[in-house]
């Protein structure tokens, strides 16, 4: 006979909870105060709400003009199709680029790894609008029609136009009403205008966008381009456009070149060059500042709205904190109640405020002309402004309950 073991129930080992998972529980399962006591009174929620949209509205167009600000000045920067730009040493921006002698760009044709060195010429005009008659500031650029001076295909397509004498390229994204010319050009019709009582013709047209400085762009030939600067000559460039052989080291041609260009000229690579034209928009011109303070101001408007509809929700509810200290609720509970109210009005606000950013920076495309538009970044630098300037104005606000004695409110 085999003796067996009785047999025995196996019961499963308890499952140990987590400790996240048990808090999240308990943050599930508690009362939402916060909400609460926010929707009691509506027409109070709803001017938090438009407060702090507002305030988002406003951090969002003073963020969203500033970076078209920059854009649109880069425009022409971020264009040029070169590894290393030539400049000169008293280059301020494209306004104001002075000019150096062409003869330090055959002087860099002899670097080993260099392919092509060719002088783009810029300066600003005044033109008359064939359609409506009134006079606004265009940059003029004359390029070679040999190799192409931008990374733009609609202008290399139409460079073969520009062989004839007073024949220009014009940007339909200019600022200003040009409808009727950008409909003719694009059934090849040319346009006549006119350049400082100098009679042009717009044979073709190219996208890139007018900036803060200058209201569209004109391209042309370099002798077309020197027709209209007579006492400039070709021995004075703006910029030269340096292209590198497919093998080259772009920091090793680069080092080679400022150790033979004399202090008259300044080369760079085209990052460095697009760079060095956003700081001086940013950091020397007071554009860059003002806007950088409007946003600090917005900041500060929408903290002392939620501050203030805080603070006044927190002196109705005294009594109920009040009570809560005296059953032993400590005050980061008290803090948890606000803190909750803060992220709602953060959530509540600035969604209609994104909204009406959206609009205003489409509205701002069509009647400025700037290439203004949301980025994922703008967006969630905003939305986290809005719950610090939600969260720092709670936590003000609780500090009358924190230092309160419960005997005392009672």
């Amino acid at each position: 006979m085999t003796l067996t073991a009785p047999r025995q129930d196996v019961k499963p080992a308890p499952q140990k909870s987590s400790p996240n998972r048990h808090l999240w529980q308990r943050w599930q399962d508690r009362t939402p105060l916060g909400w609460l006591q926010l929707k009691k009174n509506k027409a109070r929620l709803a001017v938090a709400v438009a407060g702090i949209g507002f305030a988002d509205l406003l951090m969002f167009a003073q963020l969203g003009i500033q970076a078209a600000l920059f854009d649109s000045n880069t425009l022409l920067n971020r264009g040029v199709a070169a590894d290393i730009v030539i400049r000169s040493a008293q280059y301020r921006d494209l306004g104001v680029a002075n000019t150096f002698p062409r003869r330090r760009l055959y002087q860099i044709q002899a670097v080993e790894g260099v392919a092509s060195v060719e002088p783009l010429y810029i300066a600003t005009k005044v033109w008359k609008n064939p359609q409506t008659r009134r006079k606004t500031q265009l940059t003029l650029v004359g390029q070679s029609l040999d190799r192409p001076a931008f990374d733009v295909p609609e202008i290399n397509q139409n460079l073969g136009k520009l062989k004839q004498p007073d024949t220009f390229l014009f940007d339909r994204l200019a600022r200003g009403d040009y409808q009727e010319i950008i409909a003719q050009a694009e059934t090849g019709q040319p346009i006549k205008a006119e350049i400082e009582r100098r009679s042009i013709r717009v044979v073709g047209l190219f996208s890139l966008g007018a900036s803060f400085a200058s209201d569209g762009t004109l391209i042309t030939s370099q002798e077309n381009f020197l027709r209209f600067f007579p006492e400039r000559g070709a021995g004075q460039v703006t910029l030269g456009l340096v292209k590198l052989k497919p093998d080259a080291d772009p920091q090793q041609v680069l080092t080679q070149i400022k150790a033979m260009l004399p202090p008259d000229a300044i080369a760079s690579t085209k990052q460095e060059f697009v760079a060095i034209e956003q700081a001086y928009w940013q950091k020397t011109t007071p554009i860059g500042i003002v806007f950088s303070f409007g946003t600090v101001m917005a900041f500060v408007v929408g903290t002392v709205i939620v501050f203030q509809i805080l603070s006044t929700d927190v002196n109705e509810h005294l009594g109920e904190y009040a009570t809560f200290k005296a059953m032993g609720y400590r005050d980061r509970y008290l803090l948890l109640i606000v803190f909750e109210e803060a992220v709602i009005l953060a959530m509540l606000g600035f969604f209609p405020g994104l909204g009406l950013a959206l609009a205003q920076y489409a509205l701002l495309r069509s009647a400025a002309s700037l290439p203004i538009a949301m980025t994922l970044g703008r967006l969630a630098f905003v939305f986290l402004l809005t719950l610090l300037m939600c969260t720092a104005s709670g936590m003000i606000a609780t500090r009358k309950v924190q230092s309160a004695d419960p005997a005392d409110i009672f």
